[in-house]
């Protein structure tokens, strides 16, 4: 039998099989054990996190009323820890040209009824002074795997081009980057581009299922899949981004294994995942989600997120459009912290409509950014464009530290109404620019170091004036 190891170097010792099968045993004999789930909740509310099977106890509980409790204490520290802002992005397709079997995306290789394209730089362009004019300040960089047509260089070759598109008072200040699992070298290189978080997705934690799932490409590799991240730390990046796409298999299982990787990332780097998202399985081309049978309920879904923000009270929570408006509404109450706003998922989207049938995915949220932002503020929220931290160096060990000592409110709160303020003044519509100005005098008073507080005031003030990227 394999050993489980958090801070082993191999996947098949830090996601452990035999570990994750005994941590579910445990979690659904104790679904009514009032006193251990109270324990728990105890623990809980220090704000320092829990195991993957002490958090797994709070998922399985069959008590309504702890259950209740489970929700109120998610609410609880994500104010604590995130406050009401919400980072806003979006994603930027660069191909959807791929290799890989996986069966429940549309771009596998053996997809031939979806167009493919691959966007020059000229095109990026293109893309790129579209999501500025829509007020976009951090991207999500997207791409199939193929050697051929998307190797490295050519990711590298669009960075470089994001970064130089400077378009009225537009620009992209970060770039993160969702590619396949790659090596050192190559991670060395996306640090060196200063990429902001590299995310990969996971897919799938339970490894036969994931073989079942990746006939063949290169992503087939379980075990390289899985150890990317730490070979992108190796490269020197200091912020990555995990998820799972629930509905492939057994929700239990993927909500442990997601649990036990962050766990390793601590135990071997002392810094857990700067993100976690939770994508749930939606209609593309060519993929029916009926033809997965591990789809869960949004009351269970809900409690997932609420458990993961319990279990890692440190990071950032992602949800995409493949959600819909009243779903992310409630979610965004119970751990969620970044959305993704005004989306599209095909490659050259933002500025043509001839790539319909190209999408990776659904979406469930067709919202425009501008309404995406009022809605926010709508519902309390401050929606933030802020990406200050990654340049004066409050990455990695650095931001979690902060974060876990609960030090950013005085830093994100006061960089995001100044971004708010700048997409107010360049890009919204008159009822959200309205809605925003009344946002910012009500938050403002908020900042609890006074100094900060004045300086943020003259930020906003500079930004009325045409100053542009002020931050703390």
């Amino acid at each position: 039998m394999t050993k489980y190891d958090p801070a082993s170097t191999k996947a098949v010792e830090f996601i452990n099989h035999e570990e994750i099968l005994e941590t579910l045993d445990y979690g659904r004999a104790n679904a009514h054990n009032r006193d251990l789930i109270k324990s728990i909740l105890e623990k809980a509310r220090k704000a320092k996190g829990l195991s993957h099977r002490e958090a797994f106890v709070l998922l399985s509980s069959k008590e309504e009323d702890l259950n209740e409790e489970i929700f109120n204490l998610a609410k609880e520290l994500k104010h604590k820890f995130y406050a009401n802002r919400i980072v806003l992005f979006a994603p930027l397709y660069l191909s959807n040209y791929c290799v890989n079997g996986c069966v429940y995306c549309p771009y596998h290789g053996q997809n031939r009824t979806i167009p493919r394209r691959k966007l020059t730089q000229e095109e990026i362009k293109e893309q790129v002074i579209a999501l500025q004019d829509l007020g976009h300040k951090r991207l999500a960089l997207e791409a199939g795997e193929d050697p051929i047509n998307n190797p490295i260089e050519y990711i590298l070759e669009s960075i470089k081009t994001i970064y130089g598109i400077k378009h009225k008072n537009g620009a992209i200040r970060r770039v993160n980057v969702n590619i396949a699992a790659t090596t050192v070298e190559n991670y060395r290189k996306l640090k060196e581009a200063e990429i902001g978080t590299y995310i990969l997705f996971q897919e799938t934690y339970n490894k036969k299922q994931y073989e079942e799932l990746h006939k063949f490409g290169p992503k087939s590799n379980y075990e390289y899949h899985t150890e990317a991240m730490d070979r992108a730390m190796e490269g020197g990046i200091d912020d990555v981004g995990m998820g799972v796409l629930y509905g492939l298999d057994s929700y239990e299982y993927e909500f442990v294994g997601q649990l036990m990787h962050a766990e390793h990332l601590e135990a071997r780097f002392n810094v857990g995942p700067h993100t976690i998202s939770v994508p749930r399985i939606q209609p593309a081309d060519d993929i029916d989600p009926d033809d997965f049978d591990n789809s869960l309920s949004d009351d269970m879904f809900a409690k997932v997120v609420a458990c993961i923000r319990i279990a890692a009270p440190y990071t950032g929570m992602i949800v995409s459009t493949r959600e819909s408006e009243a779903m992310r509404d409630r979610l965004l109450e119970l751990g969620i912290s970044q959305i993704s706003g005004g989306s599209k998922t095909s490659v050259g989207g933002y500025t043509d409509d001839e790539t319909v049938g190209s999408d990776q995915f659904e979406l469930s949220d067709n919202r425009s950014l501008d309404e995406v932002v009022d809605w926010l503020i709508s519902k309390n929220h401050v929606p933030s464009f802020c990406t200050a931290c990654y340049r004066k160096g409050r990455t990695g060990e650095v931001f979690m530290g902060m974060v876990k000592e609960h030090g950013i409110g005085n830093i994100c709160h006061p960089n995001a109404l100044v971004t708010l303020k700048e997409y107010g003044v360049d890009y919204a519509s008159p009822q959200t620019k309205t809605d925003i100005d009344k946002l910012i005098e009500r938050e403002l008073p908020n900042i609890e170091n006074e100094g900060i507080r004045e300086s943020t005031r003259e930020n906003i003030k500079n930004v009325e004036e045409g100053i542009r990227d002020l931050y703390i």
